[in-house]
């Protein structure tokens, strides 16, 4: 973390009744706008982060499978889920 070079003690204390995140009143409100419209840089930037979407995404679900299956799968090391997944496509293909 960077100093700032001054002392601790010689910096200013804000003054006893000063509030960090005072509650908004209606003017607040009324004077708000969307932080795309104030600093459009800014926000954009932020939008290009996370995950990119994939055109088929995974689903989520709960499988309650043999004890012995999952061993066996997690016994193959890392990527066992994905093996799974390949286990399964391959017997959906074969209905």
């Amino acid at each position: 973390m960077k100093k700032s070079g001054v002392k601790r003690e010689t910096r200013r204390k804000p003054p006893a009744r000063f509030n960090e995140n005072p509650d908004w009143t209606r003017e607040d409100f009324r004077r708000a706008r969307p932080a795309a419209k104030v600093i459009p840089q800014i926000v954009e930037a932020k939008r290009g982060r996370g995950r990119p979407k994939v055109p088929n995404p995974k689903i989520p679900v709960t499988l309650r499978l043999d004890p012995g299956v999952v061993d066996a799968f997690r016994a193959t090391g890392p990527g066992w889920q994905k093996r799974i997944n390949e286990a399964l496509e391959r017997a959906v293909k074969r209905l």
